[in-house]
């Protein structure tokens, strides 16, 4: 069995890895790319499965972001559910589920979608995303 130290330690990162989930989606909505960016390693990636995006390391996740703003307006996420898996005291794999309701182009939509993540300790401390991919299950208008 683990020491108690170790099994603390553990709940503490679950809660760091949250935290960064949660602020990632704050990040989002309130355009914060400094925010963002310090979210994400050195070499982080952000992709999504359709392969539309796919960016690694800080300034061409910023530039990816910025794109993606210029038709974009109001946007609102939300996460639901988490699933964390320690694959090194250091690194984790996760998933999580969400949706946003954004204006693109002037209209009115709503998305559901599931990141698939890797989180990693930094040299600070700080947890942060390695790799996140996005898969939409749809993007669609409010009035469908």
């Amino acid at each position: 069995m683990k020491t108690l130290e170790a099994r603390i330690r553990r709940i503490e990162d679950r809660q760091a890895i949250r935290d960064l989930v949660h602020a990632y989606t704050f990040a989002m909505d309130n355009r914060d790319l400094d925010w963002a960016m310090d979210l994400f390693t050195e070499d982080g990636r952000f992709r999504s499965a359709d392969g539309v995006m796919d960016g690694r390391g800080r300034d061409a996740l910023a530039a990816q972001y910025r794109k993606r703003y210029a038709s974009l307006g109001f946007n609102f996420h939300v996460t639901h559910d988490q699933h964390v898996d320690f694959t090194h005291d250091d690194e984790a794999t996760g998933l999580v589920s969400s949706h946003a309701e954004v204006v693109r182009n002037g209209e009115s939509m709503v998305t559901a979608m599931r990141y698939h993540d890797v989180y990693r300790r930094c040299e600070d401390g700080k947890w942060r995303f390695a790799d996140r991919c996005i898969y939409f299950f749809y993007y669609m208008p409010v009035a469908d």
